[in-house]
């Protein structure tokens, strides 16, 4: 006999789970609030420029091909991929540029240019970083992180001490250099991804391994175009999804929910899967009584940064500066302690620039330029208008100077989005926009359950459960709660 399954949400973990489980029997339906599936990864289309409005960095390409291959499938059938070269720059403080080569040996090169021998030992680093990538991306994130005795396997056991996790990445880092510069460019991966690199582990070096290693991609089209094989690839194995439908609350009786109601519609299913936001769920949707977890416990937790972001047009092209840019040309220390030690409006904030149409035109009229620029900012962190303009101005100003060229005259186009966007159209907790910083305390068994403590047919996906934030964990975060509920709820 068949069960069903409600899928609340069509972000990567909604779209993850939901075709997992459709693929094995289950009758599944996405409810999304919003018009169109990607959740914080959606697009929008403007005076002719076509903006994805969140992740723009495509790392990890094998855990995309491991998950389309679940369903006989390759990334390829779908998008194509391009490898980027540089993979990205770093603007410094004098204006000046350092671009990182896709090819290693030229990498390695580039830091002993700045610091001889240092190559040499980043390739040391390397090697120990695709060990912890191999035992962490194809082990450890995939459990489901509900028992301490998930772990117990010999190899993670005996692989705990290569694993670094309990060194921190500021020493574990320093062990290649102290040049200033090559540090920035190693910590910068948890520095806008996680939390501080003295409360990272140096587990986390594997993202170096996926940044210098694995490659910077980016699929022709837009990283839109993952969201929408994804969506394409979820109707194949049957999912129905139901847009533009807002749930307000889960009906519950006997620890079970037996109901799922929207403004318009109220639904039935044997097993429920929140992919929305955390928090968000157990505030708002469901009652007290049934929380997993108090105010005290969220209030607690450390959070990974939130995000200022401008999406702009031009009517012109911006030269010297590849598809991604790191502008470090500010105090990195002061900035990484605004967001983390002492939370605050930055006061000279650091600031990645994307311009797809340096790969794809498709983004952009003719002649034009696609522009998104992030600021990491605190969680937290109330925006008004006036905020915005103020840190729109300080950006334009860098960066005109930096192209020495006029820039705000030519935009024909320009969107903000921050923290009220991020909790209006998210239900974002703190205005989030990477969920829990990757600290040791938050780690696997202790991140907020894949499982409610207090409802037996619900279970969650996403950023704020297991494995953690990014579109590479949200994607595995779908599959590992898939298993989860076919082993409590097996057809």
């Amino acid at each position: 006999m068949s069960k069903s399954a409600i899928v609340i949400g069509a972000g990567f973990s909604g779209l993850s789970t939901a075709t997992c489980l459709s693929n094995k029997g289950y009758e599944v339906t996405i409810i999304e609030k919003h018009n169109q599936a990607g959740g914080r990864a959606r697009k929008f289309e403007a005076n002719g420029f076509t903006f994805d409005m969140g992740p723009s960095w495509y790392w990890m390409p094998d855990v995309f091909e491991k998950y389309f291959a679940l369903f006989g499938k390759k990334p390829s059938d779908y998008y194509k991929l391009i490898r980027l070269d540089p993979s990205y720059a770093v603007v410094w403080n004098n204006n000046e540029k350092t671009e990182l080569p896709a090819d290693m040996q030229q990498l390695l090169n580039l830091f002993d240019s700045y610091d001889k021998g240092s190559g040499e030992r980043l390739k040391t680093f390397l090697k120990e970083a695709e060990y912890k990538y191999n035992v962490g991306v194809n082990s450890l994130v995939y459990k489901p992180g509900r028992s301490l005795r998930e772990f117990a396997d010999l190899e993670l056991l005996t692989g705990v001490i290569k694993l670094d996790v309990f060194k921190s990445m500021a020493n574990h880092v320093r062990k290649i250099t102290n040049n200033k510069r090559l540090l920035q460019i190693l910590e910068f991966p948890v520095l806008f991804l996680g939390a501080l690199s003295k409360d990272t582990p140096a587990l986390y070096s594997l993202m170096n391994y996926a940044d210098m290693a694995l490659g910077t991609w980016y699929p022709e089209g837009g990283m839109y175009r993952i969201v929408d094989a994804m969506h394409k690839l979820a109707l194949e194995q049957g999912v129905k999804f139901e847009f533009n439908s807002e749930i307000v609350e889960l009906e519950i009786n006997d620890k079970n929910i037996t109901q799922v109601k929207t403004l318009n519609k109220v639904f039935n299913a044997d097993v429920i899967i929140s992919s929305a936001d955390y928090h968000h769920t157990e505030t708002k949707l469901i009652p007290e009584k049934y929380r997993s977890y108090s105010d005290k416990y969220w209030d607690s937790r450390k959070m990974a940064p939130s995000s200022l972001l401008y999406y702009i047009g031009l009517n012109k092209k911006i030269e010297g500066l590849p598809h991604h840019t790191l502008f470090f040309d500010t105090d990195f220390e002061i900035h990484a302690d605004e967001i983390y030690s002492n939370p605050q409006w930055p006061s000279d904030p650091l600031f990645y620039l994307s311009l797809t149409t340096k790969t794809d035109v498709s983004g952009a009229p003719d002649g034009g330029e696609n522009v998104f620029i992030l600021i990491p900012v605190a969680a937290g962190l109330v925006d008004t208008d006036e905020i915005k303009e103020k840190y729109f101005e300080m950006v334009m100003e860098r960066l005109e100077k930096y192209t020495s060229s006029d820039i705000k005259s030519h935009i024909v186009f320009k969107r903000s989005f921050a923290y009220r966007d991020f909790v209006n159209d998210y239900g974002a907790f703190k205005g989030n926009a990477y969920g829990l910083a990757n600290t040791l305390f938050q780690t696997a068994i202790l991140k907020p359950s894949c499982k409610s403590k207090k409802i037996k047919n619900l279970f969650y996906a996403g950023q704020l459960t297991v494995p953690g934030p990014g579109v590479p964990p949200s994607l595995i975060s779908g599959q590992v709660v898939a298993k989860e509920v076919i082993k409590e709820f097996p057809l």
